[in-house]
């Protein structure tokens, strides 16, 4: 795998005017089925101006929250339309303005097509199916969508039980089936629903961390997790304007400074794996727990840069305890997800994503995370909603 095979690849795409064949699903439905055809679909779209997101040259602060699914791995797997336009219309009133998706969970529904050296061919009908409706129900409800591809879940065996684990660890290890998945399955997401401007941005891998510590997840070295990263990132770049970023457990890998191991997604990283100026990350998307306050600090109360994140990208808390941070360290007594959203917005944060709307576990749910977003929203209005 080279920037030469990239390269080819994106002039094959642009010569043509359309994406040769996945292996499963009819490609040809992937030319535009839930695209916008509004003449405001660009109005709409959340860009980068002066490290702030904006949208239609005005600033917009990320209100969000997590909905990660409804159902393990719901696209292609038991979606239910009805229930993600109720909740993303409960969200919209009660001020959120985005959401953290997982797209695949750990793909236990087989939802992408991957043979056991890790070669991926595609997608089912299904899935895309699902995300067609996913997608247009996002777009009515007015809920921008940070798009999570994988997670470390995939990388993991659960004590042997998931022999499929080890499919995506042998991805990791091969170019070719890097590329596959980037050509076969990333590439395929994009230029399905680029022009929706409801989807905002793809988080590359849900903490991808714990596929590099942990044994159960393989403990993968960092370049060929990275690898895959910095290829992927610069198909995204090439195919479309969707932001890009990796949400990261805590500074340690997201980080060159003092007390980290060095940033694993950092631009200077990724293209030396990948020699394209398109292997980038858009913007940090860091996750913290009270476990990690102990360490590194609690966010919301300092600067990104003070956090250890480099300032040349704008920062957002890509998950946090919708209960707020409120734990065992010290000084966080009096901490509310109240205060944790506005001295985020204060102290430069462009936004806060806490973990979940839906209660997925024991960090907390709607009415947690509704008493933050309500009150964000009729203070900083003009920034969550800038039209």
């Amino acid at each position: 795998m080279n920037a030469k095979k990239i390269l080819l690849f994106t002039l094959a795409i642009s010569a043509c005017g359309t994406l040769f064949a996945c292996a499963s699903g009819d490609s040809g439905k992937i030319a535009d089925p839930t695209a916008s055809t509004s003449a405001d679909t660009d109005d709409k779209r959340i860009t980068i101006v002066n490290n702030q997101f904006t949208v239609n040259g005005k600033r917009i602060w990320i209100n969000g929250a997590n909905t990660p699914w409804n159902k393990w791995n719901d696209f292609g797997g038991g979606y239910d339309d009805s229930w993600w336009d109720n909740h993303f219309k409960a969200l919209h009133d009660n001020g959120v303005n985005a959401v953290r998706v997982w797209i695949n969970c750990n793909n236990d529904n087989g939802a992408i097509i991957i043979d056991d050296n890790g070669m991926v061919s595609g997608a089912t009908d299904a899935h895309w199916n699902d995300l067609d409706a996913f997608f247009a129900t996002a777009q009515r409800n007015g809920i921008y969508i940070m798009a999570t591809l994988l997670s470390f879940d995939h990388f993991k065996n659960a004590v042997n039980t998931r022999p499929s684990a080890q499919k995506w660890r042998n991805m990791l290890a091969s170019n070719d089936a890097i590329d596959s998945f980037v050509n076969n399955y990333v590439v395929p997401f994009v230029n399905r629903y680029k022009n929706n401007p409801y989807l905002w941005s793809i988080d590359m891998c849900n903490e991808p961390d714990w596929i590099f510590e942990n044994a159960e997840c393989g403990k993968i070295p960092w370049e060929q997790i990275s690898n895959l990263f910095a290829y992927e990132s610069a198909a995204i770049h090439e195919n479309s304007g969707i932001l890009v970023t990796v949400g990261m457990s805590f500074p340690k890998y997201n980080s060159d400074g003092a007390g980290c191991e060095g940033n694993k997604v950092s631009d200077t990283f990724l293209q030396k794996l990948c020699l394209n100026p398109d292997a980038h990350l858009d913007f940090w998307a860091p996750h913290y727990y009270d476990w990690v306050g102990q360490y590194y600090g609690v966010p919301f109360y300092t600067t990104p840069a003070c956090w250890k994140l480099d300032g040349s990208k704008p920062a957002l808390i890509g998950e946090c305890m919708a209960k707020g941070s409120k734990g065992q360290t010290q000084g966080t007594e009096n901490n509310t997800l109240i205060t944790d959203y506005e001295n985020a917005y204060l102290n430069g944060w462009q936004g806060v994503m806490p973990w979940t709307s839906n209660g997925v576990d024991g960090c907390g749910g709607f009415d947690d995370l509704v008493s933050a977003t309500k009150y964000m929203a009729g203070k900083y209005g003009e920034a969550i909603f800038p039209d």
